[in-house]
């Protein structure tokens, strides 16, 4: 594969704007190092300004993005950014979408927003002009800017509230060729991130959130700093988002039912309190928390295994409705930290959770001030036709949804990607119809595959990096190749240098090349920071062997090669990086 330089720009460290120090700026790596290197100035809270390097590397990322598009047939569009809020009133988001959603009036007094996602955008541009069924199914796709007005902007590129994304919205006449086109597309995110350079990125099963839709998946990369808890089975290779996973339970029965008794625990309010107290493992407590609806601060209780967690997800899906942790429950007739399922009076609407099936012997509150029950088990003591509901987290040890093993382990990730079946939410609440092979008015059908493009620059200096900097794949990295030139006063140095430079210019290489009368140290500390895969450093030492000195910037390989064929060699290690990470990329389907 040549390395034809497509991308332009060939430098020297001298005339790049933006600074490189060694003071650590941030705790989240791909922040610290990204600030560090002179990638990125902070504008605002979530919002960045771009130096040259990281624009390079967007620009790779994106030409990646239009390749895989297009091989599954995409045509690219491109969408606004500001909109009328009529738009959005018309699929019912305009409302259902919280302070995340820019909402502004224009100097006429009418209602606009920010685009955050551009779902309705899709559905108005294909509106009236894909009319038959002959013109499906067709994709469109954009890279193009959004601002999402994020409360908890973090992390630099990782997440913020303007950002550059590929998003892209597919149309259909049935589930079964939109169940089809999602596999193509799951495959194609498969082969941006093994060509990114990131293979490592796995997909979960997902909730669709806002989006809409039943089934979804997020490409997730594996890391500590993430913020998406990932449950994964190494038994069958199950995945799933926490929000997303079946919570399964399983209670072994006690040989003997114990009857409901009235006990004295006083102060004891919590769990691990009132457990101490009367000598109960919190897998033999039955736990209450209580939330508020959003909308009119109403009561949700939840009573759940003393040991599990309320998956807010799932409770929220469940009431289709937002909510929050309950903050005066004096008001719902509810004795705090006292609150049992027996013998409950209140108004609050109340949901027992799956893990309480099969359960017996369990302590929970006795409804009043300084007792509990023991003795409490569901089966007996509740009504016959009670609900269970899976309303809590899945946990590490738990049994898998897919192969019943207890072998589930819970990692962190960052979100890099998602895709959507998103049905007909939209269409259907738009109006959107074509006419059938019968002449039927139908509602297309939407798939919906978005790529975040400064998140995965983040997500892969998190993956790659070292304590000096990233180290940026070949494939997208800023520039290819680094020439350091040391003692360039030296006029043999000099002329080396820039024969080198040009020579690789000429075969199409993408070349940095730091010609500053600085010390070693400090111009291989900028060396680090920019991250360029392959190195090569030109001196008086190495000239005085008839060479220069190669070497790899993740410190897989250092050797020397001679002056005369120089440039060739440098051409054939990058031509082999380039290839290393394509062998990584999967068949096109």
């Amino acid at each position: 594969m040549p390395c034809k330089n497509t991308f332009g720009g060939n430098m020297k460290v001298k005339n790049i704007l933006g600074e490189r120090f060694k003071e650590r700026a941030y705790d989240i790596e791909s922040q610290n190092l990204m600030t560090r290197g002179g990638y990125m100035k902070q504008v605002g809270n979530g919002i960045y300004s771009l130096f040259t390097p990281t624009k390079r590397i967007q620009n790779k990322i994106e030409a990646i993005l239009r390749e895989e598009m297009d091989a599954i047939d995409g045509q690219e569009v491109l969408f606004p950014v500001v909109m009328p809020a009529t738009l959005w009133q018309s699929s019912g988001r305009f409302d259902s979408i919280g302070k995340e959603l820019l909402r502004f009036k224009d100097r006429s007094g009418a209602d606009m927003v920010l685009g955050m996602t551009h779902e309705e955008a899709a559905v108005q541009l294909a509106m009236n002009v894909a009319g038959t069924y002959q013109k499906y199914p067709f994709m469109i796709y954009q890279i193009q800017t959004k601002f999402r007005d994020e409360p908890r902007a973090r992390g630099g590129l990782i997440r913020v509230r303007e950002f550059t994304m590929k998003d892209a919205y597919s149309f259909h006449t049935s589930q079964e060729d939109l169940e089809k086109y999602y596999e193509r597309a799951y495959r194609a995110y498969e082969r941006i991130y093994a060509r990114a350079g990131v293979p490592e990125v796995i997909a979960v099963k997902s909730d669709s959130g806002m989006m809409g839709g039943k089934v979804s998946h997020e490409f997730m990369l594996l890391t500590e700093i993430g913020e998406d808890s990932i449950v994964i089975c190494p038994e069958c290779g199950f995945r799933a988002n926490m929000e997303a996973c079946e919570a399964i339970t399983e209670n072994a029965a006690d040989e003997a039912l114990e009857p409901l008794c009235e006990v004295f625990t006083g102060e004891a309010k919590t769990i691990d309190e009132v457990g101490t107290m009367l000598n109960k493992p919190a897998e033999k407590t039955c736990k209450a928390v209580v939330y508020q609806r959003n909308a009119d601060d109403s009561y949700v209780l939840i009573f759940c295994r003393g040991d599990r967690e309320i998956n807010e997800t799932k409770l929220t899906n469940y009431l289709r409705s937002e909510i929050h942790p309950a903050l005066d429950i004096e008001n719902a007739n509810l004795a705090a930290g006292n609150i049992g399922p027996v013998g409950l009076e209140t108004k609050a609407t109340v949901l027992f959770d799956r893990s309480l099936v099969g359960a017996t012997n369990l302590v929970c509150g006795a409804n009043r001030e300084e007792y509990h029950l023991t003795g409490f088990t569901p089966s007996r003591d509740l009504p016959g036709n009670t609900e269970f509901i899976d309303l809590t987290k899945a946990v590490a040890g738990g049994v898998c949804p897919s192969c019943g093993k207890h072998s589930l382990k819970v990692s962190r990730g960052i979100e890099v990607g998602n895709i959507f079946q998103l049905g007909k939410r939209y269409t259907e609440a738009m109006g959107m119809t074509y006419d059938s092979e019968n002449g039927e008015r139908k509602n297309p059908i939407m798939g919906c595959y978005g790529i975040g493009v400064g998140r995965l620059i983040a997500s892969v200096c998190e993956a790659h990096h070292d304590d000096y900097g990233p180290i940026w794949p070949i494939t997208i990295a800023p520039w290819q190749v680094e020439i350091c030139a040391l003692r360039i006063d030296d006029a043999s140095v000099r002329e080396a240098a820039d024969r080198l430079y040009s020579e690789l210019e000429k075969a199409g290489v993408e070349v940095l090349y730091d010609d500053r009368a600085v010390s070693a140290g400090f111009m291989f500390s900028d060396a680090d920071l920019f991250g360029a895969p392959v190195r090569v450093v030109i001196s008086p030492k190495t000239l005085s062997r008839g060479c220069f000195e190669l070497s790899a910037r993740d410190k897989s390989f250092r050797c020397d090669i001679p002056v005369e064929g120089a440039a060739e060699a440098v051409e054939a290690k990058v031509r082999e990086l380039i290839e290393a990470v394509n062998a990584k990329v999967p068949e096109r389907m």
